[in-house]
């Protein structure tokens, strides 16, 4: 499997599947691409699928530092030049969907389209105070453990068992300083946007159509009020689902992501 040094030295582990026009699958906070397992077999069959391990994770370089959602952008813009894989439709979980809008934000000409799961930013101010909290905790305690609590609450009836017990085991492997910089800066960094009235100004500077998922409305109507001017864009909102939607509904997940970009190519 390749890596790509990206930036100082730091590489990124990513593997390709198929062909055809490409999407750059990105995964969320203290996991990895093979979170992407259930959507590859779908995609590779008209599409090249780039599923990629961000800095920190799954098998790509640990640096000392440089997890912000713009880095991490950066490091992505730069595998795709690498490729000759631009412009790409970025596929994005949690911390993948901050990432994958950053990097159609400040990277314009490497996405064409978003497609965003759960996405993490429109988070309301009221929550600020539970954020700064996990923040703190970090300096206490350790930083797998923070996440760890953090996951329990990603749940729901519904989840398929073996979800938690994996995900569980992937984040005691997760760095330390990973886990803690990263949501650190995710939420309170100094170039943050995905709090309060910055979520909905920084959305409003994509000009790609967008299709998210989302398991609850409330952050589902942040997205909606900021959506491209674009028909084509869509939310779709899976009550009773739990945050790794696509997961736990990767049929349906996957219908609708295919007919969507059927309508793209």
């Amino acid at each position: 499997m390749p890596f790509a040094e990206v930036d100082d030295g730091v590489e990124l582990f990513y593997s390709e599947h198929g062909t055809g026009p490409p999407v750059l699958a990105i995964h969320g906070w203290s996991c990895d691409s093979n979170d992407w397992m259930w959507q590859i077999p779908a995609l590779e069959p008209t599409h090249r699928v780039i599923a990629v391990d961000l800095r920190g994770h799954g098998r790509s370089s640990v640096p000392a530092s440089g997890y912000t959602p713009s880095r991490f952008a950066a490091d992505l813009a730069g595998l795709l030049e690498q490729l000759g894989a631009g412009p790409v439709v970025a596929m994005g979980h949690s911390l993948g969907t901050v990432v994958a809008t950053t990097l159609a934000v400040e990277h314009p000409g490497l996405v064409c389209a978003l497609v965003l799961s759960d996405p993490v930013y429109g988070l309301p101010k009221e929550l600020m105070p539970m954020l700064e909290a996990s923040v703190r905790a970090f300096e206490q305690t350790d930083p797998v453990l923070v996440a760890q609590a953090a996951f329990s609450l990603f749940y729901t009836p519904e989840t398929p068992p073996h979800l938690p017990v994996w995900h569980n085991r992937r984040v005691a492997g997760t760095p330390p300083h990973v886990i803690a910089q990263t949501l650190t800066n995710l939420y309170t960094g100094p170039d943050t946007w995905a709090v309060g009235a910055a979520t909905s100004a920084y959305l409003a500077r994509r000009r790609v159509p967008v299709l998210a998922f989302y398991a609850e409305e409330a952050r589902a109507a942040v997205e909606r009020a900021a959506l491209p001017d674009d028909a084509r864009s869509a939310v779709h909102v899976w009550s009773g689902a739990g945050h790794f939607l696509h997961q736990e509904r990767p049929e349906a997940f996957n219908e609708t992501v295919v007919r969507w970009l059927d309508r793209l190519d």
